[in-house]
C-alpha cells in the first residue's frame, strides 16, 4: 500500500495532487505546524503575472496546529479572493464550470482554516477525478520528529510504501524508513504545461484553479499523464 501525507494547504499547486494520484491513502495533516506559505495562500494569474489569495489568520494563530487555526472573519476576504479570482479567469475557457462552485463556497462563513482547505481539497480531487482514501492524521495519534511522524503514519496505517514530495531530499531521514522497511519513493513532478489564459510566457505552479481554468475536465488526466 502506498500513502501520501501533506498539510491541509489552500488550493495548492498541481504537483500536490500529482503526489496523491500515485497514492492508495493520503493523509491529511492537521495536527501540525501552520506554515504560513502555504496554507492560507496561493498564486494565481493576474494581468501583472500573479497575483496572491489569501486567507488571514487570527492574530497569534501562526503558532498553533492547523487545526486550531482560526479565520479572521473582520476582514472580507471571501469577497476578495472571489474577486481575484473571476478577475484572473472570467475569459479563461473552462472558468464556467467552476464559477458557481467559488461563490457558494466564499458565501459560507468559515471560522477554520483546516475545514476551509479540507472541503477545497476534497472538491479539487472529485474534479481531477483522484480516488483516494483521506485519512485526518490527528486521528491517528502520532508525535515525534518529522521522518519518526511519517513512518508512525505508515505503520499505523500498514503501508509498505511512502511517497515523499519534491522537498523530502532536504530533510527526511531516509535510514529510518530503511530500518522500518518501509519503501521510500521521492516524487518525479515536472510543472505541467498548458496554453494558460492571460499569460505572456508560462508560469508555472499557480494554484490548481489555473489548471482547471484553463484545461477544465481534462486537468485530471493531464496530471495523471505527468507521471
Amino acid at each position: 500500500m502506498k500513502i501520501a501525507i501533506h498539510q491541509a494547504n489552500y488550493f495548492p499547486y498541481p504537483g500536490f495532487f500529482h503526489k496523491i494520484n500515485q497514492a492508495d491513502v493520503f493523509v491529511i495533516q492537521d495536527d501540525v505546524k501552520f506554515v504560513n506559505r502555504t496554507t492560507n495562500r496561493n498564486k494565481i494569474i493576474s494581468s501583472s503575472e500573479y497575483t496572491w489569495i489569501n486567507v488571514p489568520i487570527k492574530k497569534g494563530h501562526k503558532s498553533l496546529p492547523i487545526m486550531d487555526v482560526k479565520i479572521n472573519n473582520e476582514i472580507p476576504w471571501g469577497k476578495i479572493n472571489l474577486k481575484k479570482i473571476c478577475a484572473g479567469y472570467n475569459k479563461a475557457k473552462f472558468f464556467h464550470l467552476y464559477k458557481d462552485y467559488f461563490e457558494n463556497l466564499y458565501k459560507k462563513e468559515w471560522n477554520n482554516i483546516f475545514d476551509l482547505n479540507f472541503e477545497t481539497i476534497k472538491q479539487v480531487l472529485r474534479w481531477l477525478d483522484i480516488k483516494v482514501e483521506i485519512v485526518i492524521e490527528s486521528e491517528l495519534r502520532v508525535s515525534g520528529q518529522p521522518t519518526e511522524r511519517l513512518v508512525k503514519v505508515c505503520k499505523k496505517l500498514g503501508a509498505d510504501t511512502y511517497i515523499s514530495g519534491i522537498g523530502g531530499k532536504r530533510y527526511l531521514d531516509e535510514k529510518l524508513f530503511e530500518k522500518n522497511k518501509i519503501i521510500l519513493k521521492h516524487q518525479n513532478y515536472n510543472p505541467i504545461r498548458y496554453l494558460q489564459h492571460m499569460s505572456k510566457s508560462f508560469i508555472p505552479n499557480l494554484s490548481i484553479i489555473d489548471l482547471l481554468a484553463n484545461v477544465g475536465s481534462k486537468s485530471g488526466k493531464l496530471l495523471k499523464e505527468n507521471n
